[in-house]
C-alpha cells in the first residue's frame, strides 16, 4: 500500500494545485467572450431596423429614470428585461453594440448551462472537443436572429442559469449556489409570462433532487431550509409587486399582463396534425426517420449486452444514424425560421427523452428542462418556435443518443475530438455569416450595409445599415435640432430613438402595436396629449409610411407636405394628432405637432 508522509504532503506545493482551476475558468471565460465579440464584429452590428432592436433599449432608459412598471410604462408583459437590461448603460462601449455583445454571450453561458446539466459534466472536466461543439451550438442558437436586447433572451438565459446553478448547489450542499439559482428561476418568470413554469421546474427541481430527498426526515431544519429556499424564488416576484405597488400600478399590472392576446404553442404542438404529409417532407421528414431510428435503437438496447458484438455494432450504427438525422435537420432548416426546423428539433428531444429514460432507467430530467425551455421558448406572438433553442435542442439530442451507446474500450484521441469540434465552429460561424450577411434582420445584405450610424449618435457607433435606414436616423435627429423639447415622441414604430438620442417620451407606450395595446392604453395615451396641450414643451413626431419599406431600401422623402396622412396601426396615431394643439410641423418624412 503506498501511503503518502507528511514530508510529501507538505512539499506539495498548494497554490500551484489552486492555479490550475483558475486558469481553466480564465480560459473558458476567454473563450466565451471572444466568441460573443467576434459574433457582434462580423454579424450582430451589420443591419439594423429602428423597431424592435430598440424596444427592450427604451424601456431600460425609462426604468433608468425612475419610472415604474406599468404605473408609467404600459406593458404587456412584465418589465424584467428592461430591469436586467439598465446594465446595457454601464457598458464601456457604445450602448446598441454593447447590447448586442451581451446578448450574444448570453446565449453562449445559457449554451453552456444547458450543456452542463446534459452531460452531468462540470465546465471545468471539458475537452477542446465538447468546448468547441457548445460553441456551435451557440452559433447554431443565434441563427438567423439579430444580436439585441430581447426577453425571449433573457427568459432562456435565466432559466438555463438558473437551473444550472441550482443543481450545482444541491449537488455540493452550498446554500449560496442553490438559493442563487432559485432566485434565477424566479427572476425568469417576470422577464415574459410564458416563463411562469420556470418556478415550477425549480419548485419541483428542489423537491426530487436527491439531496433534498435524503434529509425527508422532516426536521426542523430541513422545514427552515425548504421555506428560505421557496422564499429565494419567490424574492422576485414579491420585489417586483411591492415596487409596482408602491408606485400606484398594481391594478394597471393585472390589467396589463392579462389583458393580452394568449399563446398556447400550437404550431409547436401541432405540427404535423393539421397535415400529416408533412412527415414525408423536408425538414420534418428527418423527424420520421429519427422516430423509426429511435425505435430500432430501443428494441437493440432493451436486451442490454445480451446481443453481444453484433448489439453493440448495431447501436453504434443507429445511433450514428441517428445523428445524422439531427445534422441534415439543422442543415434542411437553412436557418429559417419559416421552414420549421426548431419544432422538428423540439420534437426529436421530445423521442430521445423517453428513448434514453427506458434504456437507462433513469429519468434524463436535464433533456426535460431542455424541452420545457423550447415550449416557453415558443410562446411568441411573432416567432413562434424555439428558434433560438435550435443549437441546444440539437446538442441535446446528440449527447441523449450518445449515452445508450456502450462505451469505447478507448476514448478517442483528443486531437480527433478537438479537430472535429473546431470544424462544426468554422462551418456553423460560416453558415451564420453567410446567413446573415444575405439578408440582416429586416435590412439588406451586407454589401449594401453601407453606412454607420455613430456618424448620427455616438450611442449607435459600429453598427451599419442601408442608406435609407440612415436617412431615416438622420432625419430623426435633424428634426431635434430644428425643433428641441423637453419631451419628445416618434411614432409609432421607432423606439430606438429614446435611448440612442436620450428623449424622454411623454406617453407611456414606446411601441404601439396592435399586441401591444392592453389595458387602458388608447384612454392614458389620448390623456397624456391632453396635458402637454395644458402644460406645452413637446414634439410629438408622427411617420408618415410603414417602417418596413426601410427593410427593402425604399426611398424615404427628404421632406413631406404637411397635410401628409400619417402611418398607424389603430387610428390611435391620427387620434393623438388631431388631439395635440401644438402648430403643425414638418421635417424630412416626418409631419409633427410642437409646442415649445
Amino acid at each position: 500500500m503506498d501511503v503518502a508522509s507528511p514530508a510529501q504532503v507538505a512539499a506539495t506545493p498548494a497554490p500551484a494545485r489552486q492555479a490550475r482551476p483558475l486558469v481553466r475558468w480564465s480560459v473558458h471565460a476567454g473563450w466565451v467572450l471572444l466568441l460573443a465579440l467576434a459574433t457582434e464584429l462580423r454579424v450582430g452590428r451589420f443591419g439594423f431596423h429602428p423597431s424592435d432592436q430598440g424596444f427592450i433599449l427604451a424601456q431600460a432608459w425609462r426604468v433608468l429614470h425612475g419610472e415604474v412598471p406599468h404605473a408609467d410604462i404600459i406593458s404587456a408583459r412584465p418589465l424584467g428585461s428592461a430591469v436586467l437590461h439598465v446594465a446595457d448603460y454601464a457598458l464601456p462601449m457604445p450602448l446598441f453594440f454593447g447590447s448586442s455583445f451581451l446578448s450574444m454571450i448570453e446565449i453562449t453561458v445559457a449554451t453552456i448551462a444547458f450543456a452542463t446539466l446534459v452531460t452531468r459534466r462540470r465546465v471545468l472536466e471539458w475537452g477542446p472537443g465538447m468546448t468547441a461543439m457548445v460553441a456551435a451550438a451557440s452559433l447554431i442558437n443565434l441563427n438567423a436572429f439579430p444580436l439585441m436586447a430581447w426577453h425571449t433572451v433573457d427568459g432562456i438565459a435565466l432559466t438555463a442559469c438558473g437551473a444550472w446553478a441550482l443543481d450545482a448547489g444541491l449537488g455540493s450542499g452550498r446554500a449560496l449556489a442553490r438559493r442563487g439559482g432559485l432566485v434565477l428561476l424566479g427572476c425568469a418568470v417576470f422577464v415574459k409570462q410564458s416563463f411562469a413554469l420556470a418556478a415550477v421546474i425549480g419548485v419541483l427541481w428542489l423537491l426530487l433532487h436527491p439531496a433534498t430527498r435524503a434529509g425527508a426526515l422532516r426536521t426542523a431544519s430541513w422545514w427552515r431550509r425548504l421555506v428560505l429556499d421557496l422564499l429565494a424564488l419567490g424574492a422576485p416576484g414579491l420585489a417586483y409587486v411591492a415596487w409596482v405597488s408602491l408606485g400606484g400600478g398594481f391594478t394597471e399590472m393585472v390589467e396589463q399582463l392579462t389583458g393580452g392576446v394568449p399563446a398556447y404553442g400550437e404550431r409547436l404542438l401541432g405540427l404535423w396534425l393539421d397535415d400529416p404529409e408533412v412527415l414525408t417532407r423536408a425538414p420534418v421528414r428527418e423527424l420520421s426517420f429519427f422516430a423509426a431510428i429511435a425505435v430500432v435503437l430501443l428494441a437493440v438496447r432493451l436486451p442490454g449486452d445480451r446481443l453481444g458484438v453484433a448489439g453493440r455494432i448495431a447501436s453504434w450504427v443507429l445511433v450514428f444514424a441517428g445523428a445524422a438525422a439531427v445534422v441534415w435537420t439543422v442543415v434542411d432548416g437553412r436557418f429559417t425560421g419559416s421552414s420549421r426546423w426548431a419544432d422538428v428539433l423540439w420534437w426529436i428531444v421530445a423521442v430521445s427523452v423517453p428513448v434514453n429514460a427506458a434504456v437507462r432507467r433513469k429519468v434524463p430530467w436535464a433533456g426535460l428542462l431542455v424541452l420545457a425551455t423550447g415550449f416557453m421558448t415558443s410562446l411568441s406572438w411573432g416567432n413562434d418556435t424555439p428558434t433560438l433553442l435550435t443549437g441546444t435542442l440539437a446538442l441535446t439530442a446528440l449527447l441523449l443518443l450518445s449515452h445508450l451507446v456502450p462505451p469505447r474500450p478507448r476514448p478517442a484521441r483528443r486531437w480527433v475530438t478537438a479537430t472535429a469540434g473546431c470544424v462544426a465552429v468554422a462551418v456553423c460561424g460560416w453558415v451564420v455569416v453567410a446567413r446573415h450577411d444575405q439578408a440582416a434582420y429586416f435590412d439588406l445584405g451586407h454589401d449594401r450595409l453601407t453606412e454607420d450610424l455613430g456618424a448620427i449618435t455616438p450611442a449607435m457607433a459600429g453598427i451599419r445599415t442601408n442608406p435609407s435606414t440612415f436617412t431615416f436616423v438622420r432625419q430623426i435627429r435633424d428634426c431635434l435640432d430644428r425643433f428641441p423639447a423637453a419631451r419628445t415622441a416618434i411614432l409609432p414604430d421607432s423606439p430606438f430613438a429614446y435611448p440612442a438620442f436620450g428623449l424622454r417620451n411623454p406617453f407611456p407606450l414606446e411601441w404601439p402595436l396592435p399586441l401591444e395595446v392592453v389595458g387602458t392604453a388608447p384612454e392614458r395615451m389620448l390623456a397624456t396629449a391632453d396635458e402637454l396641450n395644458r402644460e406645452g414643451g413637446y414634439l410629438v413626431l408622427f411617420e408618415t409610411d410603414s417602417i418596413r419599406m426601410l427593410a427593402t431600401g425604399g426611398p424615404v422623402p427628404e421632406s413631406v407636405p404637411p397635410d401628409t396622412p400619417v402611418f398607424d396601426y389603430l387610428g390611435l396615431e391620427k387620434a393623438l394628432q388631431a388631439r395635440l394643439t401644438g402648430r403643425v410641423v414638418t421635417c424630412g418624412s416626418f409631419v409633427g405637432k410642437y409646442a415649445p
